[in-house]
């Protein structure tokens, strides 16, 4: 028995040191962390259990050609005390290039995470299939998008790309919940430099086709940026603290330190005394949060649409609001993708939404109008209406046109509304109103300038406020903005139990 106990100690030995010491330097040297050292710093210490240390491939006869792990660590632990599963790709062991005890490896943890309803988390360091298993590595594949679809708002899944992922390996992060990457260490793409330039003849490089801020940025397909891998880690760490383990569970409450009914009053200096000048939505949501936490969501695309995650009274909360410092707010399809993704995210786990509107309308162009705007701004409005989880619309200024309802309004399912007394309520500006439905009048008139401001602060005294909505019972209530924080406790404290279940269907048919 000593015997066989000592051959275990020296295999597993053998297994942890699986990747050759030169092969270790070059990952350390490209400012990147091993497989087993991301593990390590990820879950809490002591936590980890790995999974089939002793798996390797099948191919070749030397023991040298089959090093234990088989290029790939998985297992489960904790974060923060919190049960998750993890698989971590190891660049050493065959550029972590995916076989099929890899992905046998990688099938087993993922349904392991999903009997357990823990989340899964994949840290991805891969140069992509293994060519000399061919087809079976394809096939391989297929299996692992399967089960993240299967997975798909049942489970949090997190991608955490932290080298290479390119060709079909970049599907299985395109599948999951969230994708962090690592700026200037990680990249995705299709196809690669030499092949974008054999056939397009473009000449582009690796950051550039694929790197972080590339997909951070223009593609919307990173979700969080990471200066290294630690703080990537971290990152990860921190978002968990607000997701739930599963779609059957409630997000983690925590001890709140913040006074649930603080006042706000630095939010009514905050709104311009002109409705067109700018102002930072994102000042707005931090006042109103507990203790200014806000956790950005793609915080670095679509910016005239902010989205995140925070807590008010110690409950997780999503929040959606439009940004009138970038493009006056608007929604245009990337923005419009951007939060029916969050707003569906948020809906499959459990978290209750909050937004905060001032939208002046849809992008205008034809640059908008081909690339399908209705399509992609018929996304958001589709996510705000499936919902189920508790919603509150909140106004704080501009509220115009179709763009209006589908900011979660009380017409499209919303439980709560509130508006501020600054809200604008109207199918478009005041001005743009008046040249419409004044036209004659200022053509006619003997000083058009003069009238048309006459009209415009007729029509805007008229039709340009909050207190037609609240009359009609399109808002709840016009609240004091210092009340804000107030308000939006008491309320989600009383939506807590809500029930509400879509009709029977196989699926709904999203505008994809």
């Amino acid at each position: 028995m000593n015997e066989r106990i000592e051959e275990l100690a020296a295999r597993k030995d053998q297994a942890r040191k699986a990747g050759s010491p030169r092969a270790v330097q070059r990952q350390h040297d490209r400012g990147k962390m091993t497989a087993r050292e991301r593990v390590e710093y990820l879950l809490d210490e002591g936590s980890f259990q790995e999974l089939d240390m002793l798996g390797r491939h099948r191919v070749g006869e030397a023991l040298a050609e089959r090093p234990y792990t088989d290029g790939i660590i998985t297992g489960f632990g904790t974060i923060e005390g919190r049960r998750v599963c993890l698989f971590s790709q190891d660049f050493t062991v065959f550029g972590g290039a995916l076989g099929e005890v890899f992905a046998e490896k990688v099938h087993k943890v993922m349904d392991l995470a999903s009997s357990l309803g823990v989340p899964i988390i994949g840290l991805n360091d891969g140069a992509g299939a293994r060519i000399q298993e061919g087809v079976v590595s394809l096939a391989m594949y297929g299996g692992i998008f399967h089960r993240n679809v299967q997975a798909s708002g049942v489970i949090p899944q997190i991608s955490v790309i932290m080298g290479p992922c390119a060709g079909g390996a970049v599907y299985s992060p395109a599948l999951t919940d969230f994708v962090f990457m690592v700026q200037d260490t990680s990249y995705m793409f299709i196809t690669g430099p030499d092949v974008v330039k054999s056939v397009t003849g473009e000449d582009v490089t690796h950051e550039q086709l694929g790197g972080a801020m590339t997909h951070a940025t223009r593609s919307g397909v990173c979700t969080f940026v990471a200066p290294d891998d630690k703080a990537g880690l971290e990152d990860v760490r921190y978002l968990l603290s607000f997701l739930p383990p599963n779609n059957l569970e409630e997000p983690p409450w925590v001890q709140p330190t913040d006074d649930p009914v603080r006042p706000c009053p630095g939010l009514i200096d905050l709104m311009p005394s002109s409705s067109n000048q700018a102002y930072d939505m994102r000042r707005v949501i931090t006042t109103v949060l507990d203790d200014g936490e806000f956790f950005e969501y793609s915080p670095h695309w679509a910016g005239s649409l902010v989205c995140g995650f925070g807590r008010l009274d110690g409950h997780v909360v999503g929040i959606v609001g439009n940004q009138p410092q970038i493009l006056a707010g608007v929604l245009d399809i990337d923005s419009s993708e951007k939060g029916g993704r969050f707003v569906r995210t948020c809906d499959a786990f459990n978290i209750p939404l909050v937004t905060f509107v001032d939208v002046p309308g849809f992008l205008p162009g034809t640059d908008q109008e081909y690339g399908g705007i209705i399509r992609h701004g018929a996304k958001l409005l589709y996510a705000f209406c499936e919902a189920t989880v508790p919603r509150i619309q909140l106004i704080t200024r501009k509220a115009y046109g179709g763009a209006y309802v589908v900011m979660n309004s009380k017409s499209i399912g919303a439980d709560l509304a509130y508006a501020w007394p600054s809200a604008e309520f109207a199918v478009m500006g005041a001005s743009g109103a008046v040249e419409i439905l004044y036209r004659r009048e200022l053509a006619e008139a003997s000083d058009p300038v003069a009238r048309r401001a006459e009209l415009v602060e007729e029509y805007s005294e008229r039709h340009v406020n909050p207190w037609a909505a609240a009359e009609r019972g399109y808002v709840d209530d016009v609240i004091d903005p210092a009340d804000t924080r107030a308000v939006l406790v008491r309320s989600l404290h009383m939506l807590r139990s809500k029930r509400e279940e879509l009709p029977k269907r196989k699926h709904g048919n999203v505008p994809l």
